[in-house]
């Protein structure tokens, strides 16, 4: 009887099952967070867009330099703040990446990029004596973690989680999903993408990578490669978008921690596919900072990211270099 009764039971959690999924369709969700838009598709019998934008609101909670509450305006200002958990994990995440690239990616570089001001408004008045008096204060190296809390060496050592935070985003919106037992989604917050399962058509996810035109309006979407992917999570950096004109030179966005001076180099857009959306994007402006050879050779001894270049070569001629798995993500 026992048997019989399993038997009946398992054909019923069978049926459920079948019919939890006949009800499962693809949703969308879309709004604003993080000064930008993200897109959310996922396959759900329900509607997830409050957990989403609960989830959103935490990170902005913990990470955000625009709001005044979060626990990252707390630490910068010298406040107490109480422990959280999202702070501290992005925090050490990005001093791990810190490690790895010799400072290349640097959260404390906020005082430099305040100095330069936003779209470098205030480069003009950027001197070498201004540069030199904030140097002191700028370095990974100068944070540490004291159980739970983060210290700092110098008081005016703040932090900047923006190469970081939005990739963090995608993740724990995915998080989120996963824990919902949805297994097929895409979610993009800003160009940040993490992919898990199918798509609708039920084959990988398709994303595509931007050409670098110099384009300071993000109008131009013109298509550099389309790729297939799933189970992973891809960031871009680059320096075409964001840049000013000093002297007939475009200089780009990207500050060098160890200079205090912005990038100037031939590397205009890295392309970076790692286990986790925060990691990609903290490689990708790591990569914008090191330029095209140290990229080249950071991104062939680390087999856990697969990496695609694109550079201007001598002649103002756009090239690519990919690393020696990412071939497999190109769609032919």
């Amino acid at each position: 009887m026992k048997r019989i009764l399993s038997i009946l039971f398992l054909i019923a959690l069978i049926a459920g099952t079948a019919f939890t999924l006949s009800r499962s369709k693809y949703r969308d969700s879309e709004g604003k967070i993080f000064g930008t838009i993200y897109h959310i598709k996922y396959a759900a019998t329900e509607d997830f867009s409050d957990d989403i934008m609960d989830c959103l609101q935490d990170v902005d909670n913990a990470l955000s330099m625009f709001n005044d509450s979060s626990t990252l305006s707390r630490f910068n200002r010298g406040e107490e703040y109480e422990d959280n958990a999202l702070f501290t994990e992005v925090v050490k995440l990005g001093l791990k990446v810190s490690e790895e690239t010799n400072g290349d990616f640097d959260m404390t570089v906020a005082p430099l990029v305040n100095a330069w001001g936003f779209g470098f408004k205030n480069s003009d008045n950027v001197t070498p004596e201004m540069i030199d008096s904030i140097r002191p204060f700028i370095g990974y190296n100068l944070l540490s973690f004291k159980g739970k809390k983060l210290e700092r060496k110098d008081n005016r050592t703040t932090l900047d989680c923006g190469a970081i935070a939005k990739g963090y985003g995608v993740d724990c919106v995915a998080r989120m999903l996963s824990k919902k037992g949805c297994t097929n989604y895409m979610v993009e917050i800003g160009g940040e993408v993490v992919v898990k399962g199918k798509n609708p058509d039920g084959k990988n996810w398709t994303l595509g990578i931007n050409k670098p035109v110099d384009d300071s309006t993000n109008v131009n979407n013109e298509i550099q490669q389309i790729i297939s992917l799933t189970d992973c999570g891809i960031a871009t950096s680059g320096n075409y978008r964001n840049f000013y004109y000093k002297g007939g030179k475009k200089v780009a966005h990207t500050i060098d921690p160890h200079t205090g001076y912005p990038v100037n180099h031939s590397l205009l857009s890295a392309t970076v596919i790692a286990p986790s959306c925060a990691l990609a994007d903290a490689y990708a402006t790591s990569f914008m900072v090191m330029g095209l050879e140290k990229a080249k050779a950071f991104a062939s001894k680390h087999s856990n990211i697969q990496v695609y270049l694109i550079y201007a070569d001598e002649n103002g001629n756009l090239q690519t270099w990919q690393s020696e798995g990412f071939a497999r993500y190109i769609v032919k």
